[in-house]
């Protein structure tokens, strides 16, 4: 986004707008009313990175717009960061700026920050980092009381840890996420905990059990397993199944399996074309579950032919997509089977074309 789109006192305007352009392309599927979600208008991301720019012994922050790749932008404030990651900015840049070993072929610094204000810097440079690399990060790490991760091809040195530990309050409770590194997590937290509760409220009236596709560290799973008997929830990343299950026994949720599995594989298994052993551990055959209710956060490619026509099976069907074009046309197809009963916009990011959408949908009678 360029930072020349920042118009937080039009804010409220550039969000009318940006549904009133959205809502005529859902028209075709549904005469409902969504229900809308604002964002703050500053600081509300959580995950920000830079290019690092070297011009003799300095370093600056800076980013290159889409028209002019080729031209460096330098950033001295971030006002869409959270406040942890623009207070934290100028103070990183002024304690790596005097120390050649952390300095050095730095390519590009990555924050991640959380709602509860824990942080992790990921530094990413273009050559080897040694133990004098790691001597001097540690110290960086308990001046500016922050974990680091350092990163060159095939490597990487972890100073204190690499996650973040995230709470969101959801629905009169609190849930306690770890976020590892790399790990896709929402990058707008205020805006993620609504999702969340919309998803919950549309969850309520399901019942039975749920099968979640795509389901990340948890972020939907443990505040919607209360709605549901039993809940299945696959995700193909390997460190983000781990971090759900962490993320699960540390909020003592007793009702969720996770399985690394894609969304091809698990329709596979739904449809008994396959077996497959990161299932074995189900404490009951996969068909013995009441799986009436899906919950999909896809990708921006949004649902696969396959996993398409598994979902027109379902009595229920929770749709969270960040991609507005293929939700609608994932519903050219469930809406031959299905009805839209609510319908949800988030602005998960402000500033810009997108828009995070939600769906309940019913089995036509």
């Amino acid at each position: 986004m360029p930072l020349s789109n920042f118009q937080p006192d039009n804010y409220a305007a550039l969000l009318a707008n940006k549904t009133e352009a959205l809502l005529p392309r859902f028209s075709k599927h549904t005469e409902l009313t969504p229900t809308i979600t604002a964002s703050p208008p500053r600081e509300f991301r959580l995950r920000a990175e830079f290019r690092v720019w070297h011009s003799g012994d300095d370093i600056n922050y800076v980013m290159f717009r889409s028209d002019a790749p080729k031209t460096p932008v330098v950033i001295t404030d971030f006002p869409i960061a959270a406040t942890s990651i623009r207070e934290l900015m100028p103070r990183l840049l002024a304690a790596l700026t005097p120390q050649p070993t952390l300095r050095r072929k730095l390519f590009q610094i990555e924050f991640l920050s959380t709602l509860s204000g824990d942080m992790l810097v990921t530094l990413i440079y273009h050559r080897p980092l040694d133990d004098d690399w790691q001597a001097s990060a540690e110290q960086l790490s308990k001046t500016l009381d922050i974990s680091i991760v350092g990163r060159s091809r095939k490597q990487k040195r972890i100073i204190r840890q690499d996650w973040v530990t995230e709470s969101l309050h959801v629905a009169g409770r609190d849930y306690q996420y770890r976020q590892p590194e790399q790990a896709f997590t929402q990058p707008n937290g205020l805006v993620n905990q609504h999702m969340i509760e919309w998803a919950l409220d549309s969850a309520r009236t399901c019942g039975g059990d749920l099968l979640e596709l795509y389901c990340g560290i948890g972020n939907f799973t443990l505040p919607l397993a209360q709605a549901f008997d039993q809940v299945i929830a696959t995700e193909l990343s390997k460190p983000a199944t781990a971090a759900a299950e962490l993320n699960r026994q540390a909020n003592a949720v007793d009702n969720v399996t996770f399985a690394r599995l894609s969304a091809e594989d698990m329709s596979s298994a739904l449809a008994g074309d396959r077996e497959f052993r990161r299932l074995a551990h189900l404490h009951k055959p996969l068909d013995a579950f009441h799986l009436n209710t899906l919950l999909v956060d896809p990708p921006r490619a949004g649902l696969d032919p396959q996993t398409l026509r598994m979902a027109a099976g379902f009595d229920n069907i929770i749709y969270i997509s960040c991609n507005p074009d293929t939700l609608l046309s994932n519903l050219e197809t469930l809406g031959e089977s299905h009805r839209i009963e609510r319908l949800a916009f988030f602005d998960q990011f402000p500033y810009t074309h997108h828009m995070e959408s939600g769906v309940l949908l019913r089995r036509r009678s």
